[in-house]
């Protein structure tokens, strides 16, 4: 008799544990996240967005996936990529960049649990110039109906070329 109770005890111990949801898989970051970057050198100036995430796996980490994002600057709309590595969130963004080159936005910030935290932002094209600065993210379901959208008084100021010819 006293097998068949330990055996219903573990039966019942391993059944809770197969239903009730493990915080590992309970954490996701897939959602949209107001994001705001303040950029102290070159296009000087505060730049919103609405970045959205679906935590899908499919970049080869458990919270990785698409990325898309939609703002007032560079990134006015965008697909991308992210990942969750070592509690560091880094998404990236390639865009068109000047004299017909590749460039790319990179936003990286802490992470845990489904949260993310501040960090920051790096624009970087034509292999010689990076706009660098602080970035806030707000709380998953924070965008609004005109989150990111373009605020047409608060344009990018004019950068000099630094390319000869």
């Amino acid at each position: 008799m006293k097998s068949i109770g330990a055996l219903a005890a573990t039966a019942l111990a391993i059944l809770f544990f197969a239903l009730v949801p493990s915080t590992a898989s309970a954490q996701s970051y897939t959602g949209n996240y107001p994001l705001t970057w303040s950029i102290s050198s070159g296009f000087t100036g505060t730049h919103t967005y609405c970045l959205t995430l679906t935590d899908n796996g499919t970049g080869g980490f458990p919270h990785s996936g698409p990325a898309t994002a939609t703002g007032n600057y560079v990134i006015t709309s965008s697909e991308g990529s992210f990942a969750v590595i070592n509690n560091e969130l880094v998404v990236t963004f390639y865009i068109a960049g000047g004299y017909g080159t590749i460039g790319d936005v990179v936003f990286v910030a802490p992470a845990r649990n489904g949260v993310i935290g501040a960090g920051f932002g790096e624009y970087a094209a034509d292999g010689a110039f990076t706009d660098l600065g602080a970035l806030t993210v707000g709380k998953a379901g924070g965008c609004g109906t005109d989150a990111g959208a373009v605020n047409k008084d608060e344009q990018p100021k004019a950068r000099a070329s630094n390319k000869k010819g």
